[in-house]
């Protein structure tokens, strides 16, 4: 069970709003505040905690911000699935993507030795990309999951404890004021998370227009009670040479063995080809949803 923060982290932004304003989830520190900081790389940019991911897509819908940074996938551990069911319910659309190399470390109060700490603090994910570390050289530790990675970075500072740690960046060390036990620790030194950019839909800045040739689109689509109805679905795009990059489905809630199938492809240097694709995948579907086009990162 995820340990849950002892308090609400709240709206409030770290500063007044001003120039853009990105929701993430986690806390000051977490990957995901980093990944906003090297999409957007301007001054003037606030950035907005929220408790979860959830919240990230309500303030993004409501207008509370002006985007929301989103993890969607890790190179090592896969999909994060949450995301995915959410971005449905939401009137969003993506804008932008972003690769983050991440670096795990065990942090830990000052005066802290590796082999006396007694528990272990991160995200799932985080802990997951760590799993062979934890296995081999903290094997007398409990590894309890918790809601974020910079969060646990927090708790262990406010703790005080000299028995236990946190799984995060250097950059969430800095400011909680902890120190390295272990630097490096993730299981595979290519470690990327993919971050998609959301923007209310109908709210898309010039920035984000698509040039087209070489953006990549992502829908969402739900098939028809057909024999080789995924088959052909694929079809539509192979039969006019578009280039499929990603293709994931997830479960339906309420209709047991039915899925929604989320797939990302390349524009292609004539729009209408991509058009015309995008009817033809239109006539096998129930459900078919644009979610945007973008630049890849």
């Amino acid at each position: 069970m995820v340990k849950k923060p002892r308090s609400k982290l709240g709206a409030k932004s770290t500063s007044s709003r001003v120039g853009t304003s990105v929701a993430f989830q986690g806390v000051l520190g977490a990957y995901s505040e980093e990944a906003a900081r090297l999409f957007f790389a301007r001054k003037g940019l606030t950035v907005v905690p929220r408790d979860d991911f959830a919240a990230v897509f309500s303030a993004v819908s409501d207008g509370d911000v002006d985007f929301g940074v989103l993890p969607v996938e890790n190179s090592l551990t896969g999909s994060i699935h949450q995301n995915y069911d959410l971005i449905l319910g939401y009137p969003v659309q993506i804008v932008g993507e972003v690769k983050l190399p991440v670096a795990h470390s065990l942090l830990a109060v000052p005066g802290a030795k590796l082999g006396s700490i007694k528990e272990v603090y991160s995200h799932p994910q985080a802990l997951a990309q760590c799993a062979h570390f934890l296995r081999v050289k903290l094997r007398q530790a409990a590894v309890i999951p918790y809601f974020d990675t910079a969060g646990s970075a927090r708790f262990v500072a406010a703790s005080g404890r000299l028995d236990i740690a946190a799984i995060a960046s250097e950059a969430a060390g800095e400011r909680y004021q902890l120190t390295t036990l272990k630097a490096g620790i993730q299981d595979h030194q290519a470690n990327f998370t993919r971050f998609l950019v959301i923007q209310r839909q109908g709210r898309v800045s010039p920035k984000f227009k698509p040039s087209v040739q070489g953006q990549k689109t992502s829908v969402v689509f739900s098939l028809k009670n057909a024999q080789g109805a995924l088959y052909r679905s694929l079809s539509a795009f192979a039969v006019r040479d578009i280039d499929l990059l990603k293709i994931e489905s997830r479960p339906i809630p309420g209709r047991p063995w039915h899925y929604m199938f989320y797939l990302d492809f390349v524009q292609p240097k004539d729009p209408e080809i991509a058009r015309r694709a995008l009817g033809h995948l239109a006539e096998m579907t129930d459900v078919l949803k644009v979610l945007g086009t973008y630049t890849p990162g």
